[in-house]
C-alpha cells in the first residue's frame, strides 16, 4: 500500500514537474518526491527549501498553526485545484498548489505541490474555465489516491473494531473477533506482534485540533490496527520494523504528539507469536505506560520488559489505602520527606549519592530520614521494613 502512494505522488510530480508532498486529512505525511531544482534554476545554494515541507517530511506531520493557515484558504471544502501564495511571515517561502484528495465527496487528504514560479501560469480552474489538461491528470491521479485511502480508512476500522471485542468482550465475541482479524491480517497475524497502549486518549479531542478520533493507518508505519477503547486508552497493534526487528515504535512515538494524547505516555506489551494471548499483551501495555506515566525516566514509551519492579507492582489489585505503617507519610504535609526516602532507596541506602540527588547536605538527609523511622514507625536498617516502605512509595506512583 505505501508503495501504491509513493508511485502515484510520483506520477504526478511527473507530470507537473513539481515536488509533490502527500498527506492525509490529519496532516500527516504519506510521501513526498524529491525536490529537485527546475531547469535553469542556477541560485547559489540550489532551491529555496520551504521550512513548512521540511519539517512536515522530518517530523512526519504539520503543526498546528501550519493546518489552520492552509485550512483557512479552504481546502477542505475545495473539489479542485486551490492556488495558495507563498507568505514568508507564516514560514511558507514558496507557493504552492493544493489538490484535494477526495472519494465519494469526502476529503482524506491533501496533494501538495510546490511552485518555485514555473506553475505560475497554470490555469486552475478558479475562473469558471477549465483547468491546465496537466492539472486535471493530476486531479485524476489525486481521485485514485482517495479510493485507496478510503479502502484503508474502511479496512482500517473494521480492524479496529474487531480488536476491541478481541480485548474487552466476552469470551464468545473474542473468539469470533480472533478469527476476524486473522483472515483480516493475514500472514501477518501468525507472525510476531507488538500490542501498545496510549494512556489517556483523548477520542472528543479539542474543538479545531484537525486530527481524528482514531488515527488512519496511512500515517502510522507498522501499525496493524488501531483502536480507542473507551476508559482504556488507544490500542495500537503493531507487527516488528522490518530493520531492527525491534516494535514500530515510530508510529507510537507519532500517536503521542496528537493533541489528543496530551499529558499522555505510552506502554508496550511483551511480544506475542499470533493473536492468542493479546488480552494479555493489553493489559500489559496499559500497565508499561501506566508506569511510564508514574516514572518518566521509563518513557514516554515504556515497554513491559524494561519496568522492573513496577511489573510485580501493577499486579496487584488497584485502589485501597496504602499500609497502615506508611500512611502517614503519604499526607500533602509530608510530601518532601515521601520524596527523600524514595530517592534514599532507590540508590540503595547510599547516603552520599542520595544527599547528591537531592541536593541538600548528607546531614540534612540523616534528619529527614530520621523524621521518617519516627513517622512510620519503621526502620531503615531493616531490609524488609525498607522494601516495605519502597514498594509502597512506588505503588503511590501507579
Amino acid at each position: 500500500m505505501r508503495g501504491d502512494y509513493q508511485q502515484l505522488v510520483d506520477e504526478i510530480s511527473a507530470v507537473l514537474a513539481a515536488p509533490a508532498t502527500l498527506e492525509d486529512r490529519g496532516f500527516r505525511l504519506i510521501a513526498f518526491g524529491a525536490h529537485e531544482a527546475p531547469e535553469g534554476d542556477d541560485r547559489p545554494g540550489g532551491p529555496v527549501l520551504d521550512p513548512v515541507r521540511t519539517r512536515s517530511i522530518l517530523h512526519r506531520r504539520s503543526t498546528t498553526a501550519v493546518r489552520d493557515w492552509f485550512e483557512a484558504f479552504g481546502i477542505s471544502r475545495a473539489t479542485g485545484p486551490l492556488r495558495i501564495p507563498a507568505d514568508p511571515s507564516a514560514g511558507v517561502l514558496i507557493g504552492r498548489i493544493c489538490l484535494p484528495v477526495r472519494h465519494r465527496g469526502v476529503v482524506h487528504g491533501y496533494v501538495w505541490l510546490l511552485d518555485d514560479g514555473h506553475l505560475a501560469d497554470l490555469e486552475t480552474g478558479a475562473g469558471g474555465g477549465p483547468p491546465d489538461p496537466r492539472l486535471a491528470q493530476a486531479m485524476e491521479t489525486a481521485g485514485r489516491i482517495g479510493e485507496l485511502l478510503a479502502a484503508e480508512a474502511r479496512a482500517g476500522a473494521e480492524r479496529g473494531e474487531l480488536l476491541e471485542d478481541l480485548l474487552t468482550a466476552r469470551t464468545a465475541a473474542r473468539d469470533a473477533a480472533r478469527a476476524g482479524l486473522r483472515s483480516r491480517l493475514g500472514g501477518a497475524a501468525d507472525g510476531t506482534l507488538y500490542l501498545a497502549a496510549v494512556v489517556p486518549w483523548d477520542p472528543a479531542g479539542a474543538e479545531g485540533d484537525g486530527g481524528e478520533p482514531v488515527p488512519g493507518l496511512s500515517g502510522l508505519p507498522g501499525a496493524l490496527a488501531v483502536r480507542a477503547v473507551p476508559g482504556q486508552g488507544l490500542a495500537v497493534l503493531t507487527c516488528p520494523a522490518p530493520a531492527t526487528g525491534a516494535p514500530a515504535q515510530a508510529a507510537v512515538e507519532r500517536l503521542l504528539r496528537s493533541p489528543r494524547a496530551a499529558g499522555a505516555a505510552a506502554g508496550v506489551g511483551a511480544p506475542r507469536e499470533g493473536l492468542d494471548e493479546l488480552e494479555r499483551a493489553w493489559w500489559e501495555a496499559r500497565a508499561a505506560a501506566r508506569a511510564a506515566r508514574a516514572e518518566p525516566r521509563l518513557g514516554p514509551v515504556a515497554r513491559w520488559e524494561a519496568i522492573g519492579p513496577y511489573r510485580t507492582l501493577a499486579e496487584l489489585p488497584p485502589g485501597g489505602a496504602p499500609d497502615a505503617a506508611v500512611a502517614a507519610l503519604f499526607r500533602p504535609a509530608h510530601a518532601e520527606l515521601a520524596r527523600t526516602a524514595e530517592v534514599y532507596l532507590d540508590h540503595a541506602g547510599q547516603a552520599g549519592r542520595a544527599a547528591a540527588a537531592l541536593a541538600v547536605h548528607r546531614q540534612t538527609l540523616y534528619y529527614r530520614l530520621s523524621r521518617v523511622e519516627r513517622l512510620t514507625g519503621l526502620d531503615l536498617a531493616d531490609g524488609e521494613h525498607r522494601l516495605l516502605l519502597h514498594m509502597a512509595l512506588k505503588r503511590a506512583r501507579l
